[in-house]
């Protein structure tokens, strides 16, 4: 089950449509949608996870607590709406298309992508990318 919580004033218009993607996002990297959980907050939020369960005092757009079990993606994932529109300004593109990067982000991790090193980095970008198509393509 896909859940969405909002723990600020933004909310997502079309909730059908993303879970959809979320679920073909899955389906696309050899899993199944379990317990997802996008919970979308403010910066202050998430910078308060951030020090108490990571030990990093700074601020991020996204955490994710995985719960995955072999083939079935399960997990928590935290966004910051505030660090969503910061970055899209930061990077000239618009706020939806960063937050579905976001979004999408958080099921990678799910699915044993990483973003430590520079070659790690450029795959998740790659599959952020194909994962974005992937939600403008009618089903």
């Amino acid at each position: 089950m896909i859940e969405f919580h909002f723990e600020t004033d933004f909310e997502i218009s079309n909730i059908i449509k993303y879970k959809d993607w979320i679920k073909s996002i899955c389906k696309s990297e050899g899993y199944q949608a379990g317990e997802l959980n996008y919970i979308f907050c403010d910066d202050n939020y998430l910078l308060d996870l951030n020090q108490k369960y990571l030990e990093h005092d700074t601020l991020t757009d996204i955490i994710t607590f995985d719960y995955t079990t072999g083939k079935i993606i399960s997990g928590d994932i935290y966004i910051s709406v505030d660090r969503v529109k910061e970055n899209g300004s930061l990077y000239h593109v618009p706020f939806e298309n960063e937050l579905l990067r976001v979004m999408s982000h958080g099921i990678l991790h799910l699915a044993g992508y990483k973003d430590k090193t520079k070659e790690h980095i450029k795959e998740m970008r790659s599959k952020e990318e194909e994962k974005i198509k992937m939600f403008h393509v009618e089903h």
